[in-house]
């Protein structure tokens, strides 16, 4: 989709990043209580909501929703196994490929919905239109890739 390029100073750069900063905090914070309230941080209980709504996912897929790389995983699903919320099992036409369900535990945990990030997150759109959730989408869509795209492009780094 093209867009038109305008000029940005130093100020509304700043402050964008420190409304994400902010966000990160928030994020951390919740994260944080999730663990101590419901035994699993805001990444895992992510990780159980996105199994939770596709039993059978394979580890690939997963990571590829979460944007990161399937080895990032292995501690984070090793993790929810043992937590019995999770199980892993062979797919049936490729032993090499697992699928991933969850267990009756972590079936009642990705059920809940108040004291959880999205809890936050769905109260926090519902105070806006439409058409603003979807261009605050959009917006980190396009800065999630810049991100991206940008670390690519220093030298030394790898994809």
């Amino acid at each position: 989709m093209p867009h038109t390029q305008r000029p940005i100073d130093d100020a509304e750069t700043l402050g964008t990043l420190e409304a994400l900063w902010a966000m990160d905090h928030g994020l951390q914070s919740i994260s944080r209580a999730m663990h101590t309230h419901l035994g699993v941080t805001g990444p895992q209980r992510f990780v159980l909501r996105v199994v939770g709504a596709s039993p059978g996912l394979t580890a690939g897929a997963l990571a590829r929703t979460l944007h990161d790389h399937p080895s990032t995983l292995t501690a984070m699903l090793k993790r929810l196994v043992s937590l019995d919320l999770v199980t892993r099992e062979g797919d049936p036409l490729d032993q090499r490929r697992v699928r991933l369900r969850l267990t009756p535990t972590g079936e009642r945990l990705d059920q809940l919905r108040e004291g959880t990030a999205e809890a936050a997150v769905r109260s926090t759109l519902a105070m806006v239109s439409d058409e603003d959730a979807a261009t605050f989408r959009r917006v980190l869509g396009l800065l999630a890739d810049q991100l991206e795209r940008t670390a690519q492009e220093i030298p030394g780094t790898s994809p």
